[in-house]
């Protein structure tokens, strides 16, 4: 095994397994997180597991690849892998990315400005696995030797073989990155990283009918399927909500009803599922928000319109497509004027800046951000706010879809700032953020070991940011929310803070803007934030 120097030949060669992950390398965290021995004890790969199954990248697996049985089967899926490397450069097949994936093909500088970004490479110790240029410089040699054909590549770019072993740990590698982007912001020609491991689940999705069960089966086909990748069908769904409506109203003091099915109201919200059986108080604080504003709002019994989760975004397009259709044709079967997108990064961008290639025509209803819509209701003046019941230190985690991806950076900020009075930034911020570490589908996976990886490597930088924004006032003696407008994110917060312990160690607690927003209404009972029922 090769822990560090990885060479990009090592990866077609076969051994057992090509890199080891050893805590002992990973970005120390602040006290009390500080000690190697309190960190959690990684979970074995069972060996009965290891003999069926790929698992000779790394100490995890996220895939779960079954071994080939047959010299046959391994090149029969070598050639489909190929077939598809060939259609993401064709334009009729990949017209929506063609252009930026030559640019990642042709231009990299080979610089390893990105490198450095990467919270991913920096918290494992720098591991030469995580680099974000060796996964793409994999595929750059693959593509010019096999694809392209180039005379003389193998000399000029580099040389690899291409057989199963290289095929198999470039599929799980393909999801040891969250895709935040970080490293093309970073990039000074516009390399794109994390567009390179997108178009390479897009090929094994696609082509190889290989993807991760937690966003495919059990993502979005359960979606188009049921209704909801929660496995809620509508009737479900709306039971659900109408327990959330009689909680809010014993909770606030204020009745609480939410709209279904409204014919031509202003705006048809969709929240991402999940809330609703993880999160109640989170669909329960829109509801209140948007009735107290005065607003003509509904949402959807549609199957999968009531469910603004789209997992296509993160491996395969023609997933994506499918979902926003019938969130589409869903807004247009009850005339809204606008659907608005709930506390969810990745439906955020799902919906709107990619959607933008599938919605075309009728089907181009308008939509907006939640962040955008709770600014223009809290500074509208319809409602009556006291922010000494936000008194308490409040930090801002930016989802790298809906900032980073869409620049909407200052509306959340400008209300955390008038209702939050020891509100701080954490550093960096905005579109320089960090991913949670639960990005690309990361948040809801966690077979075998793969949580061990995702919180304390994919997640650890973003934990010590958190952290850090709280040096101040460290102990459990003082309460602290994180604000977390994005439900993907939140599921990969809540496993983090339970992996380390947060909330007895620091008393930090974790939730969405709107709670904040509702937590600080005067028409509404104190304490609609409750540390004692946290988690």
């Amino acid at each position: 095994m090769k822990k560090n120097k990885l060479k990009i030949s090592d990866f077609s060669k076969e051994s057992d397994q090509l890199v080891h992950i050893d805590p002992k390398d990973f970005i120390p965290l602040p006290p009390p997180y500080d000690k190697i021995e309190d960190e959690p004890i990684w979970k074995e790969i069972k060996p009965e597991y290891r003999e069926t199954h790929e698992c000779t990248l790394d100490d995890t697996v996220a895939v779960g690849i079954p071994k080939p049985k047959t010299p046959e089967e391994e090149k029969e899926l070598v050639d489909k892998f190929v077939s598809g490397l060939r259609k993401l450069f064709e334009k009729e097949n990949n017209w929506t990315f063609l252009q930026q994936l030559m640019l990642s093909l042709e231009h990299c500088a080979k610089c390893q400005t990105c490198v450095d970004a990467c919270p991913i490479y920096e918290a494992s110790g720098k591991n030469d696995l995580y680099r974000p240029t060796y996964r793409s410089e994999i595929w750059r040699r693959i593509v010019k030797k096999y694809v392209q054909k180039k005379p003389f590549s193998s000399f000029t770019d580099g040389d690899i073989d291409l057989n199963w072993t290289t095929v198999a740990r470039l599929i799980e590698l393909s999801y040891r990155c969250t895709i935040c982007r970080r490293c093309a912001q970073t990039c000074p020609v516009g390399v794109d990283n994390a567009l390179i491991t997108h178009e390479l689940r897009k090929v094994f999705s696609q082509e190889m009918g290989i993807a991760a069960k937690e966003i495919h089966e059990k993502g979005s086909v359960l979606q188009l399927k049921v209704g909801s990748s929660t496995g809620m069908n509508s009737e479900v769904v709306k039971d659900n909500i109408d327990f959330i409506d009689e909680d809010m109203t014993d909770i606030t003091g204020i009745e609480v009803k939410s709209k279904w099915d409204v014919k031509g109201a202003d705006l048809m919200l969709i929240h991402n599922a999940g809330e609703i059986i993880a999160w109640p108080e989170n669909p329960g604080a829109f509801a209140i928000i948007l009735e107290a504003a005065g607003i003509n709002w509904t949402m959807s019994s549609e199957a999968v319109a009531y469910d603004g989760i789209n997992y296509g975004l993160w491996y395969d397009d023609v997933q994506l497509a499918r979902v926003a259709i019938k969130h589409a044709q869903a807004a247009k079967k009850l005339g809204v004027k606008k659907i608005v997108v709930g506390e969810c990064g990745h439906a955020h961008k799902a919906l709107t800046v990619i959607a933008d290639r599938v919605l075309v025509g009728d089907l181009n209803v308008p939509r907006e951000s939640a962040m955008t819509l709770l600014e223009d209701i809290v500074f509208s003046g319809k409602i009556k706010f006291d922010p000494s019941r936000n008194d308490f230190p409040v930090t801002l985690h930016d989802p790298c879809n809906m900032v980073r991806l869409m620049g909407i950076v200052e509306p959340q900020r400008r209300i955390l700032r008038y209702l939050c009075p020891q509100f701080r930034e954490m550093t960096p911020h905005g579109v320089h953020n960090y991913c949670c570490g639960g990005g690309s589908g990361f948040a809801i996976m966690s077979a075998h070991n793969f949580t061990n990886w995702r919180v304390a490597v994919s997640g650890r930088k973003k934990f010590k940011q958190i952290l850090d924004a709280y040096s101040d006032c460290p102990g459990p003696e003082t309460k602290k929310y994180l604000c977390a407008p994005c439900s993907n994110c939140k599921g990969q917060i809540r496993d983090i803070f339970q992996y380390y312990n947060a909330k007895e160690k620091s008393n930090l607690i974790y939730g969405g803007l709107v709670e904040l927003i509702v937590n600080a209404m005067v028409d509404v009972k104190p304490g609609f934030i409750s540390w004692e029922d946290a988690f």
